[in-house]
């Protein structure tokens, strides 16, 4: 086995690729204990959950309020007012998240549909329906990537769930009913 010593490694004038390996390269070894730096981080990123139970109007799409942050990176979840994420960074973005519905003690839940807001119009609904098997509570979780243009872009996260009683939205001190994040792809 080889081995160079060096300090720097860079390209000569004219260039701006390294290629570390040739075709049949499959793996580059570090130290044990070896820190990278200067890769693309994940960030912004966020991940928030609605602390307490929410009554909301049945049939209609209502804002999930998530007041509670687990992360924040760059301070561009909003969680207090709009309930929205606006990224001050361009890029892909996954956006995960659940939500929580309870149709009443004596009814039950027909249809509980999740959706994914992008600057106010609707990109993204992922439905759950019922209605030949009604259960008191239902637990509905999304995933996609949206892209943003890290200025004005702002994503929010919404609910439409018919009940037979009353609609809840389940929140708890623990974030595990209603919650949802997103961070760029690095």
């Amino acid at each position: 086995m080889s081995k160079i010593l060096v300090d720097t490694i860079d390209t000569r004038s004219g260039t701006s690729n390294i290629t570390i390996g040739s075709s049949n390269a499959s793996q580059i070894t570090l130290k044990s204990g070896a820190t990278l730096t200067n890769f693309p981080a994940s960030t912004p990123a966020f991940e928030a959950y609605q602390s307490a139970n929410t009554n909301i109007s049945d049939s209609t799409n209502t804002k999930v309020e998530c007041n509670t942050e687990v992360f924040d990176t760059d301070n561009c979840y909003d969680n207090t007012t709009n309930y929205r994420f606006t990224p001050n960074v361009a890029g892909k973005y996954f956006f995960y998240g659940a939500a929580q519905g309870y149709g009443g003690q004596l009814s039950g839940i027909e249809s509980l549909d999740v959706k994914i807001f992008k600057n106010g119009s609707q990109v993204r609904a992922f439905s759950h329906n019922y209605s030949n098997n009604f259960s008191y509570v239902q637990h509905s979780n999304f995933h996609l990537t949206i892209d943003m243009n890290g200025s004005s872009d702002y994503v929010e996260f919404y609910v439409n769930f018919n009940a037979v009683g009353t609609p809840r939205l389940n929140g708890s001190s623990t974030g595990d009913h209603c919650y949802w994040g997103g961070y760029k792809l690095a």
